[in-house]
């Protein structure tokens, strides 16, 4: 799939609106703690002011539902920008308010605006008509570059596009390498081919999985969705995380990757606690023997071991989702020891975003993977097979 490509625009002192994804982890008072989102934003932001443009910049930050909600400003966001820019930016008080749009028509050359969190206009996420046409008056083109977002048919995303034309509006440099790179991925991995997948629900990865399997090698299944696979299989697996509604699927997923001859990889011994706690008495046990009233909250060291060896021989491998509950130093220890083996081993390493990216940049093996998506969702309905909402009105059609 080719997208609409920035280099191609004719942008020389024009006004160029950038939806970014600045929805960056912040502490309790309201630092930002991981600012890999909008570093990966910059390379677009510069070359737009390369080509002597006035740059509107435009994103979400947490889930205020349409409220203003002073905890999800942009202001610490504009801080970040300013520092990384070595230049001024100028933040609105609102997104498509008087203030935004006086700071809109007064832009210069070279100046750089930050709207205020898209998600205060209850309009965003419902994909308003009214909200997109007015985002979309201020500037002559339209780049997206908020790949973390492009699964969602939001006004800043999917809406606006439909006031630019092919000629103006294009993908960012972050969007067109992600959606290269996941192309790739599915289209041309070198093999074999591995899927780690985790994360606490088999409802969140279902249809991934189910598209996944005619394309890896091998899939090992960690975190709390590894439960509903291990009951299915008549284990039996305490007060652990469970969807009861999705046994028959977990057992559908199993018999496709036996006929397909993919290795399935579950896990053979957890750390069982007696309550969801950092302070629960814990102990290891094997996955057939979780005492009643206890629950799995990570893989044990037999499964580590055992991951380890089916990963050694593996070329490519694409993580999406933790072993355990990794934000508990007591249940992380899964999640690191095979963050650290991926991390080292010679593959082609790619991590889906999300809390899986979060995991490798607590660890401190960020540096050492080949490619960390931005967008955990987004990467996840790409490996389903999905065209993104935000992604279909940039694509270039053939003929």
């Amino acid at each position: 799939m080719e997208l609409y490509n920035i280099k191609k625009l004719d942008l020389e002192g024009k006004k160029v609106f950038i939806r970014c994804d600045f929805n960056v982890p912040m502490d309790e008072f309201g630092n930002i703690s991981d600012d890999r989102r909008i570093r990966s934003a910059i390379s677009t932001i510069n070359f737009c002011l390369d080509q002597n443009c006035s740059v509107i910049l435009a994103s979400h930050l947490g889930r205020p539902k349409g409220e203003v909600v002073e905890k999800y400003s942009l202001i610490p966001v504009a801080r970040r920008i300013q520092h990384l820019l070595k230049r001024d930016v100028v933040i609105a008080t609102d997104v498509v308010g008087s203030d935004a749009m006086e700071k809109v028509s007064n832009l210069k050359k070279g100046d750089v605006l930050l709207l205020e969190n898209l998600r205060f206009e209850m309009g965003e996420t419902e994909n308003d008509e009214e909200l997109s046409k007015k985002l979309a008056s201020m500037a002559d083109f339209y780049i997206n570059d908020a790949f973390g977002v492009c699964h969602r048919a939001h006004s800043s995303v999917e809406g606006i596009t439909k006031f630019f034309d092919e000629e103006h509006k294009a993908a960012g440099f972050l969007l067109q390498r992600e959606i290269e790179f996941f192309g790739k991925l599915i289209s041309n991995p070198v093999r074999p081919f591995a899927a780690i997948v985790g994360g606490s629900k088999v409802s969140g990865k279902l249809e991934a999985l189910i598209n996944l399997l005619p394309k890896v090698d091998k899939i090992f299944i960690g975190g709390g969705m590894a439960f509903t696979f291990l009951k299915q299989m008549g284990y039996d697996i305490g007060a652990s995380l469970v969807e009861d509604d999705l046994l028959q699927d977990a057992g559908h997923v199993m018999e496709e990757a036996k006929k397909l001859g993919v290795k399935f990889y579950l896990p053979v011994d957890v750390i069982a606690a007696d309550k969801f706690a950092e302070d629960a008495v814990s102990k290891i046990v094997t996955a057939q023997e979780i005492p009643k009233g206890w629950m799995g909250l990570d893989i044990g060291p037999a499964t580590v071991r055992l991951y380890r060896e089916g990963l050694n021989d593996v070329q490519t491998v694409l993580w999406n989702g933790p072993m355990g509950v990794y934000e508990m130093d007591k249940f992380a220890r899964g999640s690191s020891k095979i963050a650290h083996f991926v991390a080292d081993s010679y593959a082609t390493t790619v991590v889906g975003g999300g809390d899986t990216a979060d995991l490798v940049q607590r660890i401190g093996v960020d540096d050492e993977i080949s490619f960390i998506s931005t967008g955990g969702g987004a990467s996840l309905e790409l490996l389903e097979g999905k065209i993104l909402p935000g992604v279909a009105p940039l694509i270039i059609s053939e003929g």
